[in-house]
């Protein structure tokens, strides 16, 4: 990694870290996380992770940036307010457009508009500021497309029609890829740790099971759709 930073702000309680990890092609971009970390070091650990999968990516699609992340230690329900946001607003700027930033888990578009009075180094802001609107839009096209090419590779064609998919996580993302899923006339199973994401997949009349049980459905996908790190030594015996 090329440079981490933590701040933290005593007027509006903001805890943040910025991790870049590399500029080779660009100024390095990466939504930010709000999520109510146990620890420090885990939501280092954390923005240290995803700014590299950002690198990647972003190299993967001939995009001429690097990788980021930002993270804010809160819990997004309770604890997010415009003045913390704000003051991560001023915290991107200090970086000098070295890192642009965006929404991920936790913070929305409405979010990015308060970053804006602080910085111009942020994207994806609503259609009505004049950015390009909901991230998790073509983020979740791009997670249906990768699923129907990876079945393609496996069982010789791309249709998911009667497949079986567990979503671990019910945000915005995944109800994006659930409704092209649902066109298709896939199953869907799905788990959340929010009563809301339960609640909106109930509404969807889709399968609902517990946390825990969502590794142990027989499924044909399974599709990690909340925080990263959960396909490790411990979930990979318990997948189907």
């Amino acid at each position: 990694h090329e440079q981490l930073v933590v701040v933290s702000d005593a007027g509006s309680g903001l805890k943040a870290i910025i991790a870049i990890h590399d500029t080779t092609l660009g100024p390095a971009c990466g939504g930010t996380r709000i999520w109510p970390y146990e620890s420090e070091q885990e939501a280092i650990m954390d923005a240290l992770r995803l700014s590299r999968a950002m690198t990647y990516k972003a190299a993967a699609a001939d995009l001429p940036l690097g990788g980021g992340k930002g993270v804010i230690i809160a819990d997004s329900h309770t604890e997010k307010t415009e003045a913390l946001v704000r003051a991560y607003g001023r915290f991107v700027d200090t970086l000098g457009g070295r890192y642009l930033t965006t929404t991920d888990v936790g913070s929305t578009g409405r979010d990015m508009e308060y970053v804006k009075q602080e910085t111009d180094y942020v994207v994806g802001l609503p259609t009505t500021s004049g950015g390009s609107g909901d991230t998790s839009i073509m983020t979740g096209l791009g997670v249906y497309m990768g699923m129907k090419t990876c079945a393609k590779e496996a069982w010789g064609q791309e249709s998911l029609t009667g497949k079986t998919v567990a979503m671990q996580g019910f945000g915005k993302v995944a109800t994006h890829i659930a409704h092209h899923l649902m066109k298709e006339d896939a199953r869907l199973v799905v788990t959340d740790v929010f009563d809301e994401a339960l609640d909106r997949a109930r509404d969807m009349s889709l399968t609902v099971v517990k946390p825990e049980d969502i590794y142990g459905v027989d499924c044909d996908i399974f599709a990690p759709c909340a925080l990263g790190g959960v396909i490790n030594p411990d979930t990979i015996p318990q997948l189907k």
